[in-house]
């Protein structure tokens, strides 16, 4: 296939912080033009990284990751003139990101229905906290609140049930909603190659969450009583946990397939005792005793460095991943393999970035290109709208719009 799938699209990222402009940043990948909205001062999300227990770095790392590769256009929206530059921008695009709240759209004439005349064949993609309908369609929210906290997850996910929830990382449950709403963006897409329609498309926090939590939350539907997740030490199955090598890394055995893997296993750590033991003979009694066969496990492992128990579980078929601290990451070569980790290309802060999960045999996608600063591109976008020099100079002066 020649050129890139999305090339001569053309999107319109007028959104805010991660999860809304990420679809964006998958559309830039695979080849449109991405044109994203600032107001004033800023997306707030360019100060983020400088907050407390943030890692310390000498560029802003989050807002390279997820707005690399758009072009940057500050409009304070407040403004007829500038009103007037977002009309002309919605009559050439093909699809409109938001995540503004709904009051915030209302004011600002950012609804579907305000912009669906300027472009008939618009895709509007909405992303929200809470959905579209309800009470609380209008509350605003962020991943650790309406998805992490909200499924149950944030609950669930701790290291045993007397300890505090766990919080989540930033952008941890943002990143794969942007997914999702790209994926509504892409079947909108396909829509409108058969009809030649526009439409609505939507994600949300709060329902990704569930999403996230489908194996309990679908337990639970069904009436089901979730039980507590114990500590490590009392966890139900000894050969599906945690283990601490003597280096001191951590790493999880997966013995999904228990029946099959367990002569593998007791080759592999060389105690052929422990099937012996009356108390580990079958699946049944492993489970019933996964106390005892953990604290056993616990002996055995601490005995080798990491890397020698990789090689032996690796050799005899064991399934088991390692506890990977973000700063291994970079040295891992399997996230370059799988195209989680590229270059960032030429003239960019960082030589490696994030790259988005999803690919299409015989596309490549887009050369990284830097993230804008404030209304970087602002000349340059107005000039390609029809605006002369001095219309240009007379918006920037009237503060319709403005740089940096």
């Amino acid at each position: 296939m020649s050129g890139r799938i999305f090339e001569g699209l053309k999107v319109i990222d007028c959104a805010s912080f991660i999860a809304a402009p990420v679809a964006a940043t998958f559309m830039a990948d695979f080849g449109a033009d991405v044109v994203k909205i600032e107001a004033p001062g800023g997306d707030p999300y360019r100060s983020l990284y400088q907050g407390p227990g943030m890692p310390v770095a000498d560029f802003d790392y989050a807002w390279f990751a997820d707005n690399r590769s758009k072009r940057g256009i500050c409009l304070d929206l407040k403004q007829v003139s500038a009103r007037e530059v977002l009309l002309k921008l919605v009559a050439e695009a093909d699809v409109f990101i938001t995540n503004f709240p709904f009051p915030v759209r209302e004011k600002l004439k950012l609804r579907y229905e305000d912009l669906i005349g300027a472009n008939p064949k618009l895709i509007y993609a909405s992303l929200t906290a809470y959905g579209e309908e309800g009470e609380e369609a209008n509350k605003t929210g962020f991943d650790s609140t309406a998805l992490w906290a909200r499924s149950g997850l944030m609950d669930m996910i701790k290291s045993s049930p007397d300890e505090a929830p766990a919080r989540s990382a930033p952008g941890m449950g943002d990143h794969p909603t942007g997914t999702a709403l790209f994926a509504g963006i892409a079947m909108a897409l396909y829509q409108r190659e058969k009809t030649g329609e526009g439409s609505y498309v939507s994600s949300s926090l709060v329902a990704n969450g569930a999403w996230w939590n489908s194996f309990y939350l679908q337990a639970a539907l069904g009436g089901a009583e979730i039980p507590v997740r114990p500590h490590r030490d009392e966890w139900f199955n000894a050969l599906s946990n945690h283990y601490r090598c003597k280096d001191g890394r951590w790493f999880i055995l997966a013995l999904v397939n228990e029946m099959r893997q367990i002569d593998w296993f007791i080759k592999a750590i060389d105690r052929p005792d422990i099937i012996e033991d009356t108390r580990f003979k079958t699946l049944e009694l492993r489970k019933k005793n996964a106390k005892a066969l953990t604290e056993i496990l616990d002996d055995v492992f601490i005995k080798k460095d990491w890397e020698e128990w990789r090689q032996i579980l690796g050799d005899h078929g064991i399934t088991f991943g390692v506890v990977r601290k973000t700063s291994d990451i970079p040295k891992d070569q399997t996230f370059e393999d799988a195209g989680a980790v590229i270059d960032a290309g030429v003239g960019n802060p960082a030589t490696k970035t994030i790259g988005t999960p999803v690919f299409m045999r015989g596309q490549e996608k887009s050369p990284v290109r830097p993230a804008p600063s404030v209304g970087q591109h602002n000349n340059e976008i107005l000039a390609e709208l029809g605006y002369s020099a001095n219309e240009i100079a007379n918006l920037r002066a009237g503060g319709a719009i403005q740089d940096g």
